[in-house]
């Protein structure tokens, strides 16, 4: 069994290499630093999804 998982970003196509994930982690990407959620894990693969981010707007 791999320790390790691949994966591609969805918006700038940086290829990953991370430690054991499950479905629903999140990371972040080093290249667009893009936050990133484990959509599926398939022998080994990441399918990646980007999140998006809701910044709060505390009225000033």
């Amino acid at each position: 069994m791999s320790t390790t998982l691949t994966g591609a970003c969805p918006e700038c196509e940086t290829d990953l290499t991370t430690p054991p994930m499950i479905k629903g982690e999140t990371l972040a990407c080093p290249e667009c630093m893009l936050t990133l959620r484990v959509e599926d894990i398939d022998d080994g693969a990441l399918s990646l999804q980007m999140v998006e981010v809701q910044l709060r707007d505390w009225g000033q």
